[in-house]
């Protein structure tokens, strides 16, 4: 049984986030064929029929929109049926000293007991099997809640926490400019948990740049799958770019044109692909393009919001989180992408609107977008790719 959390909140849009939640856990949990689901104002039921349960709750929790979450029994609405599960329940998982508590909600108001009275019958009916158990209200070793609903009554007694935040697609879609690092998949991530649906737009410069850089960023990007399905990976060929800047540009400015030639390019994407956002990765200070200077430099080319989840966090709390995620252990990959293999000994922190805008005029600057947007590949990133390479990898070992 999943409850919503902050759904609770949204009043005449409330069906159309459920709605969403609901499609969004159908995806999720779409390798387990003999799930079924429904969602009602304020609850939603997946059916196992079978399926193994560890791993459908471990898919369910990175699932933004949900909560908390709880295994259930379901039971015939009728007094004699709760009494004996609960009975059942009780005597499974009891051990001496625990104490206990029923915590009884009763939405479907024609049920013959209220929720006072069933607490009070339900609370006998297990001093009947265990007469030494105890009360306690406050922090409980076991709280069974049950709930009557209109079609059946649920017991449980094991609570979730789910991931929190909005259904993945109810705030629009946003860019992701991701690279193989280890801040771009975290600003994804907190990105996904607030409801934007992303694309991963990613800058390639081959040669210069590896295969192994291109399979890193999606691998990245994988990850991201987990809680929010399918994401559009669109590769950007960056290799003219970056040799023009570098062959007709100073050096202390390379970054900051870098930066401004990826925020057009995105820019540009984001509206063919109808998004409203751009999302980064930058972190203010934690190098030469980040300082408040070199955003506003940066962010002058256009004038799209540009979101950045993790500006305000030191490198130890983005890793927690990469760590949380799963994606630290890939973004540590020896594999350098253009941004780093085209960094400059000494950037300038400090660049002045009026000197970039008077370098970038040595540049065709038009015809360098038009060309790496024209060039643009685009690959559907899906979980299930993640299942084939753990074969793959499991038969490399037993081989």
């Amino acid at each position: 049984m999943i409850r919503y959390g902050e759904l609770s909140t949204k009043g005449k849009n409330r069906w159309q986030f459920i709605n969403k939640l609901r499609r969004n856990v159908q995806e999720a949990l779409s390798i387990y064929p003999q799930i079924t689901t429904y969602f009602d104002r304020d609850r939603g039921h997946v059916y196992l029929n079978g399926a193994d349960y560890q791993a459908v709750a471990e898919s369910l929790k990175k699932v933004f929109g949900i909560q908390n979450f709880a295994p259930s029994y379901k039971i015939d609405k009728s007094v004699p049926a709760l009494k004996e599960a609960v009975q059942l329940i009780m005597k499974n998982i009891y051990q001496d000293g625990m104490t206990f508590k029923i915590a009884a909600r009763r939405s479907d108001h024609s049920f013959e007991l209220d929720s006072r009275d069933l607490n009070q019958t339900l609370g006998d009916a297990v001093f009947d099997v265990i007469p030494t158990v105890r009360v306690q209200m406050k922090k409980p070793d076991i709280a069974l809640r049950v709930e009557i609903r209109t079609d059946a009554a649920y017991i449980s007694h094991e609570e979730i926490r789910g991931a929190g935040g909005l259904p993945v697609g109810t705030a629009g879609k946003g860019m992701l400019m991701l690279s193989g690092g280890i801040d771009s998949p975290v600003a994804g991530y907190l990105a996904l948990k607030r409801g934007v649906d992303i694309e991963a737009v990613h800058f390639a410069s081959p040669p210069y740049t590896s295969p192994g850089s291109l399979k890193k960023a999606q691998d990245l990007t994988r990850k991201l799958t987990a809680f929010g399905g399918n994401i559009t990976f669109i590769e950007v060929p960056f290799t003219e770019i970056q040799e023009e800047i570098k062959n007709k540009t100073p050096e202390a400015y390379l970054m900051t044109l870098t930066r401004r030639f990826m925020m057009r390019i995105t820019d540009r994407i984001r509206e063919v692909r109808n998004a409203l956002i751009i999302i980064n990765g930058e972190s203010l200070g934690q190098v030469a393009s980040q300082t408040l200077e070199s955003m506003q430099a940066i962010n002058a080319v256009t004038h799209t919001p540009v979101i950045r989840p993790v500006v305000t966090m030191d490198k130890l709390e983005i890793i927690d989180i990469a760590e949380k995620i799963d994606t630290f252990e890939i973004s540590i990959q020896p594999f350098e992408d253009c941004c780093t293999i085209f960094a400059p000994d000494r950037p300038k922190t400090n660049p002045k609107i009026k000197n970039v805008e008077q370098y970038e005029a040595r540049l065709d600057v038009e015809g360098l977008v038009e060309r790496a947007v024209a060039g643009i590949m685009l690959t559907t990133i899906t979980p299930k790719e993640e299942v084939l390479d753990q074969v793959d990898s499991l038969i490399e070992d037993l081989l």
